[in-house]
Formats: C-alpha cells, sequence, structure tokens
C-alpha cells in the first residue's frame, strides 16, 4: 500500500497490480495505512483506490486448488482487519474500475461513497464457489442497495456494472475511466472543505454501531464458512471458477 496526503484527503493506494487479489496480510496492510490516514489531524476523508485492472478481484482462484482452500482457512483473521476498517472514523471515497468481487466488493462496501468507471463490476459470486458470503457483505450490501436487490446480488452471484450499479445506489457517481482517480478525489475534497469534527460527529451518527454490527455479522459468516469449507461442492466451485465453467454441484 502507498499512501500520500493531497491538503486534507489522505489518497491510499494499493498496489497489486492487476487484480489485487486480498489476502490477511494485504488487508492488515491496507488496515495499518487507512488507520494512520485516520489518526492524522491533518486528514479529514480518504480516498481509496487501486492500481491495475482491477480494484480487488477477491480470492485468487487461478491459484491451485490446495493453495485457495489453505488460503481459506484464515478467512477470519482477514475479517478481523475488515472490522478495522469499519473502525475509521473518517470519511472514505473508493475509485473503483474493473473487478470488485467477493471480498473485493466487501472493501469496496466499506467506503461512504463509491465512484465507478463504466467498466467496473461488482459481485458477490460466493454461491458459485459452494460458499458464504464473508466480510459482512451480508450486512453491508443491504443497507446499501437494499435487502432484495443484495438477495439478488447473492444468491444469483451475477455481475452488475457500473451503469446498473449507480441505478440501485451502489455507485454514487460513474465517469469514464481517464477521469476516475480525479472525480473520486473532487468529492474527497468537497466533504474535506467543510468543518472536521462536524464531518466526523455527522458520519458517527448515521453509521451508527456499523462496525460492531460487522463485526457480529462476520462472527457468523465464519461459522457459516467453515462447514461450507468441508464440503464437496466447495471443492467443485473452486475447481469450476479455475477452469472457468459452471459448477457441478451435488449438494454435498
Amino acid at each position: 500500500m502507498t499512501a500520500a496526503l493531497d491538503g486534507h484527503v489522505a489518497v491510499v493506494t494499493i498496489n497489486r497490480p492487476p487484480h489485487n487479489f486480498v489476502s490477511v496480510e494485504f488487508m492488515k496492510d491496507l488496515a495499518d495505512a487507512c488507520e494512520a490516514a485516520d489518526a492524522d489531524d491533518n486528514v479529514r476523508a480518504i480516498v481509496l483506490q487501486a492500481d491495475g485492472k482491477s480494484f480487488c478481484a477477491g480470492a485468487d482462484f487461478q491459484a491451485s486448488d490446495d493453495r485457495v482452500a489453505a488460503g481459506m482457512e484464515g478467512v477470519n483473521a482477514l475479517y478481523v482487519h475488515a472490522v478495522r476498517l469499519y473502525s475509521i472514523e473518517k470519511p472514505i471515497v473508493a475509485a473503483v474500475q474493473g473487478a470488485a468481487v467477493g471480498a473485493g466488493l466487501g472493501l469496496a462496501l466499506v467506503a461512504d461513497f463509491r465512484v465507478v468507471s463504466p467498466e467496473a463490476r461488482f459481485a458477490a459470486n460466493f454461491v458459485k464457489l459452494g460458499f458464504h458470503p464473508g466480510f459482512g457483505i451480508s450486512l453491508a450490501l443491504p443497507r446499501i442497495v437494499g435487502e432484495q436487490k443484495a438477495a439478488l446480488m447473492m444468491l444469483t452471484g451475477r455481475r452488475i456494472k457500473g451503469e446498473e450499479a449507480l441505478a440501485w445506489g451502489l455507485a454514487d457517481d460513474m465517469v469514464e475511466a481517464d477521469a476516475l482517480r480525479g472525480a473520486a478525489l473532487a468529492l474527497a475534497r468537497e466533504i474535506a472543505e467543510n468543518a472536521p469534527l462536524a464531518v466526523v460527529s455527522t458520519r458517527k451518527t448515521l453509521r451508527g454501531s456499523l462496525a460492531a454490527a460487522i463485526k457480529a455479522q462476520t462472527d457468523i459468516e465464519h461459522r457459516e464458512q467453515s462447514v461450507l469449507r468441508a464440503t464437496e461442492d466447495f471443492q467443485e466451485g473452486i475447481r469450476s471458477v479455475n477452469e472457468r465453467r459452471p459448477g457441478n454441484f451435488k449438494g454435498r
């Protein structure tokens, strides 16, 4: 991760291109960078952006099946850092290009606002893996798009592109890819020009006990994931995604 200060805006850049696959180390580094920005009195808002083709494409399913399954054992530790991100007090604007899939969708949902390019695509693809949503998505997504659209995304694994995301309220603005970072920074600057104590106070009221709720929800998600990780369908889900084909699931 890299971080830079632009006036009163901290710009945090995920720099593991092209797809910025998640890992526990990745999440720790990102939470460290955002917490450092949050603790800086000069910072009034944060932009979260990513180098590469994807904002964050979730787990690396091009790795071997065994490596992916082993990596999934660290999801509870990963969610500890997700809760750290939800505990940030200053507003976050995410600039989303390409895929925000699985845990990458979860990461995008941490932000208060999402500025996207038309090529952005959001997916809660867990059921295609024989798995349960994580990262607090089962709580955060319905808050943003409503119960019905969240259920549609989570139960079909459907990909939602930039224009549809904007219509659903999953995105707050859509601009061409070459203007994406500038638009996200402009929104963060608009927030940062206001009285910082009032902004933090208002955001705290709006979010309420969201971080605590995410912690409770990730505990539930992790229990469900632990059960599903032991199933044949989960192993088939990993293989099918790697092989770019529909899963041949057996319900066991």
